[in-house]
């Protein structure tokens, strides 16, 4: 509530039905979360957290007068603002709408781990570090042996991370093992963050800090702040890095760096993260920068002032690329891109050429592809779709113990609730190779080690 009254003093908008549209967005991104800590609920707040994303991604660059916003009429903004809450309204009436009744049967109910096996996680992390350093810096895989070991270690990487952050919130973990565990995590995160992509180091944080949380039954403040603060650092100074060492590459893989230079390369991002454009130095709404990169209001007006004027709505055309995303490359070489759906979008409105999606892409996020395809339609039903899915996999999972088959599935559907910038096409694939990569490993390890 003081956050809510806080924007709404000091937001510099006029209009005042912007600046009653920016805070409903604001409340209807809060308000599951609230209503889920006043139930105490015991499972992963997927839902909630999801929705929740919605404040920085769209209501806070409203409200804040993000600077893209004034290509925009108001008209246009308010607009898109509209199609933002028709989307929260009916995500958030599907969900508590939705009943069933808990699943039965071993995936559902049956404990994967003992606390046991669980110790020998601590080496296994050892091996995805080995794995994760050889596979971003070095050439030593064969190149059909890419794909099936990335699925392997990234699925043995997700378990052991929450695994051993859920023994430590339980008070299980001995000091060496927290040593071995905080040593691995750092590791990895460094060098998955170092591609220059920050979901891949988040989704990994957002894991340990869900399994710790699920173990101690408490929010660890002082490392969630730093984390947060840490974060904005990086993902301010990530453009100029991009420009940097993706310039002359290929593909955002192909790197111009090495693993002797992380520290020099870390010690540069932070200086680009901290410094402040001479033309913002007087700026008042400096300050605000970090939160409009995140962004994806901008994206919403956009595509509402194309389409359907100067450009028709798609039909469906980037759903289209979902069904074809399950198909394995092994039955299908040529299989497109997950990011397929991004790139059709950002050529399809003037942002880039075919030849610049190779190396760059531009997160669109659900909503605005739903806009973009049916318009208000698309974004009630995408919405309603979303908050009824959900609510499905919740009650199933109700009973499942956390470290069941169906409660290591909550915990990747609470990770994948932070990847706002992805289309429908690149979180479904990106959410099913996990669910394989992570179950399979867990097939593979209890067979191992039992």
């Amino acid at each position: 509530m003081a956050a809510i009254l806080y924007l709404g003093y000091t937001s510099n908008i006029i209009n005042p039905s912007l600046l009653y549209a920016g805070l409903l967005i604001l409340v209807l991104s809060i308000l599951p979360a609230l209503l889920w800590t006043r139930t105490a609920g015991r499972q992963f707040p997927t839902f909630e957290a999801y929705l929740f994303t919605f404040s920085n991604g769209y209501a806070i660059p409203l409200l804040t007068g993000h600077r893209q916003l004034a290509f925009y009429t108001e008209e246009i903004i308010f607009k898109a603002a509209l199609g933002i809450i028709l989307f929260q309204v009916a995500a958030i009436v599907a969900f508590y709408a939705t009943g069933g009744r808990p699943k039965r049967g071993p995936f559902w109910r049956r404990e994967i781990f003992s606390d046991k096996i669980g110790r020998y996680l601590g080496h296994a992390m050892v091996l995805n570090s080995i794995y994760v350093v050889v596979s971003t810096y070095y050439s030593a895989i064969p190149g059909d042996l890419v794909g099936p070991l990335r699925a392997v270690f990234f699925g043995i990487g997700i378990l052991c991370t929450f695994v051993q952050s859920l023994r430590w919130g339980q008070g299980s973990l001995q000091s060496t093992e927290k040593i071995y565990f905080v040593a691995n995590l750092a590791l990895q995160m460094l060098v998955l963050t170092a591609t220059l992509f920050l979901i891949n180091g988040v989704s990994l944080l957002v894991l340990a800090l869900a399994g710790y949380v699920c173990g101690a039954r408490r929010i660890p403040v002082l490392v969630c702040i730093v984390s947060l603060l840490v974060l904005g650092v990086l993902h301010n100074g990530k453009f100029v890095m991009r420009a940097k060492y993706w310039e002359g590459a290929n593909s955002p893989s192909e790197r111009n760096d090495r693993f002797s230079e992380l520290p020099a390369f870390y010690l540069e991002w932070l200086t680009q993260g901290l410094r402040v454009n001479e033309e913002d130095r007087d700026d008042p709404k400096a300050k605000h920068k970090l939160l409009e990169r995140t962004s994806l209001f901008h994206m919403m007006c956009l595509v509402v002032s194309l389409s359907p004027d100067r450009q028709p709505y798609l039909e469906g055309e980037t759903y289209r690329d979902i069904p074809g995303q399950f198909v394995p490359r092994f039955f299908w070489p040529d299989k497109p891109l997950g990011h397929v759906s991004t790139s059709r979008l950002a050529v399809y409105y003037g942002l880039q050429r075919p030849e610049d999606t190779v190396k760059t892409t531009i997160g669109f996020g659900v909503v605005t592809e739903a806009y973009a395809n049916f318009g208000f339609f698309g974004l009630g039903l995408v919405g309603a779709l979303i908050g009824f899915f959900q609510k499905k996999i919740r009650v199933w999972s109700s009973e499942s113990p956390i470290l069941s088959y169906a409660g290591i599935v909550t915990v990747l559907l609470m990770s994948w609730a932070f990847s706002t910038e992805h289309t429908m096409s690149i979180w479904l694939s990106s959410f099913y190779q996990a669910c394989v990569a992570v179950l399979g490993s867990i097939v593979i390890l209890r067979n191992f080690l039992k």
